[in-house]
């Protein structure tokens, strides 16, 4: 059997609480070590994470630690190409653990499929045992806070798809399609996936390759993440000369519902109580999906907390949007992600 050498691009920037964590999936992972080379590319990070990975680093002669002095996601991606060796590339996050099976199954798959590209799908956990944490967590990998994103939200069969998580792509690929587009601090991997299927590329979730991915563990900073994601779609959606799903309108279109519905409820019955029971509506899903949520996990914050995360992916999202629309990418303040 042909073993294939595997570049691992990780990406990284001020990941010392998880970054341990992730190394060590990577050591444990059944795939042989001496057709692996492990690629840590960092945002020159301010806390411990150089530290940390250098340390194993020192120990593993596969795993290298390297400097990304733009400090943003696409920039390390590309880096991380140029100094790759392997057949196939893979890009992991440091906010993840892995199952030891990962690589292997993933390189399995991108070959038996004949496949561009191929992924697995996300555990979502929270990142603290606390009821926020939890409502983060469960909001992130449901339907109606994420849509119809079959890696958030799970799969029961192998599909092809859009986009998936991080990615496992042979290295030819790089050749058709070029590098990673450094314009994007968030949805890179969208855009790429999306040149790659105008190509005639085939992407495939196997979503028996389960993925514990770990989410933002305050409001703040779960805000700014989705806000991040909305603001640059409309670069997505401009550089591919078409919008890849329709579920990325819903957040726009929620915002524009709610304040321009307010404003014209004033000045009309008939809109007011079309736009009270649009209010009523999301906010009894919300309520539902809360109280299932409380029944599962035994936590009864979870009731009013599910509707104010969800109304906080939604509105981050949509503004976001909103702003990449009209103010343009050049008017983007380009900062690492966190």
């Amino acid at each position: 059997m042909n073993v294939r050498t595997v570049s691992v691009i990780c990406p990284l920037f001020n990941e010392e609480k998880f970054i341990e964590r992730c190394i060590l999936s990577i050591l444990e992972q059944d795939y042989p070590q001496d057709k692996l080379e492990v690629l840590f590319i960092d945002g020159r990070s301010t806390d411990n994470t150089r530290e940390i990975v250098s340390k194993y680093a020192e120990k593993y002669p596969f795993i290298k630690l390297l400097d990304n002095p733009e400090r943003i996601v696409p920039y390390a991606l590309n880096k991380g190409l140029e100094e790759s060796t392997g057949e196939v590339i893979m890009r992991l996050d440091g906010h993840c653990t892995y199952p030891t099976n990962y690589i292997s199954e993933l390189v399995r798959y991108l070959y038996e499929l004949n496949a561009d590209n191929v992924g697995g799908v996300w555990n979502t956990q929270p990142a603290k045992d606390t009821p926020i944490c939890q409502a983060i967590a469960l909001a992130s990998s449901h339907p109606f806070g994420v849509g119809g994103s079959m890696h958030k939200i799970g799969a029961s069969k192998i599909m092809e798809t859009d986009t998936v998580p991080f990615g496992c792509y042979k290295r030819e690929v790089f050749e058709k399609t070029g590098p990673f587009d450094t314009d994007l601090v968030r949805n890179q991997d969208d855009e790429f996936n999306g040149r790659l299927q105008n190509l005639g590329g085939k992407i495939y979730l196997i979503p028996q390759v389960i993925i514990n991915y770990t989410a933002r563990d305050t409001i703040s900073k779960m805000r700014h993440m989705y806000y991040q994601y909305g603001l640059y779609k409309p670069l997505v959606n401009k550089k591919l000369g078409s919008p890849a799903t329709a579920r990325q309108f819903f957040p726009l279109l929620f915002l524009l519902a709610l304040v321009l519905g307010g404003i014209a409820s004033i000045f009309s019955p008939f809109v007011l109580n079309i736009y009270l029971a649009m209010i009523m509506l999301y906010l009894i899903i919300g309520l539902v999906v809360g109280g299932m949520s409380a029944i599962r996990t035994y936590q009864p914050l979870l009731i009013l907390l599910m509707p104010y995360v969800f109304f906080n992916i939604h509105l981050s999202y949509g503004f976001g949007y909103l702003r990449g629309l009209v103010m343009g990418y050049k008017s983007i303040n380009v900062q690492p992600n966190r």
